[in-house]
């Protein structure tokens, strides 16, 4: 009976952990879409006599352009970066905006196409098979074989590994996309394929 309770109980605080970045993202998009819908399409509302259908989705997404462009320039980056200072001193807040934040900046990758190709490779020892992800190839001048560079990220922190180059062979097609493989990655095996084709 106590073994299945810790079951149970290590389960349910790792399906927390894995929803964590999810309940992030849907929590600041409803709190910017409430905010945006209920003041400023009001206002706008009251000053040209109607609602317009669907100004504060487009509203939403400009405001989602704008902070775009603000984080990408330097004065952005700035307060991006003392936003954080502050956010480091709360310990649960902490550990939550360090994990959207990992999640962020993983996708962020897939946007720049920077990984090619989600494999498993068998890397620390002998028949135990981990995720990696392709980011490019180089070419032994002596003997013209084409290597893989791979990334083996560390879980549940997808930002931070380990870079092997080895051959193509060495390594498994498990057909999964890159968000599979990533999914799997982040919450430690919790999410991602059950199948490798």
């Amino acid at each position: 009976m106590k073994g299945f309770l810790n079951h149970c109980k290590n389960n349910i605080f790792r399906g927390i952990l894995a929803m964590i970045p999810v309940a992030l993202s849907i929590f600041a998009i409803l709190f910017i879409y409430n905010v945006i819908d209920k003041r400023a399409v009001e206002l706008i509302g009251k000053h040209i006599g109607f609602r317009v259908p669907g100004l504060g989705i487009c509203l939403l997404i400009l405001c989602f352009y704008f902070i775009g462009l603000v984080a990408s320039n330097v004065v952005g980056k700035r307060l991006i970066s003392f936003v954080e200072k502050i956010l480091d001193r709360i310990p649960i807040i902490k550990t939550t905006y360090q994990v959207g934040k990992q999640v962020a900046n993983t996708f962020s990758l897939h946007d720049r196409q920077v990984i090619k190709k989600a494999v498993l490779i068998d890397f620390f020892t002998s028949n135990v098979w981990v995720v990696g992800f392709i980011m490019g190839n180089v070419i032994d001048k002596k003997t013209g074989t084409k290597l893989c560079k791979i990334f083996i990220p560390t879980v549940p922190n997808p930002t931070s590994g380990f870079l092997a180059v080895i051959k193509e062979e060495q390594t498994i097609d498990p057909k999964w996309t890159i968000e599979e493989a990533t999914k799997m990655v982040i919450s430690g095996g919790i999410i991602g394929p059950d199948m490798i084709n």
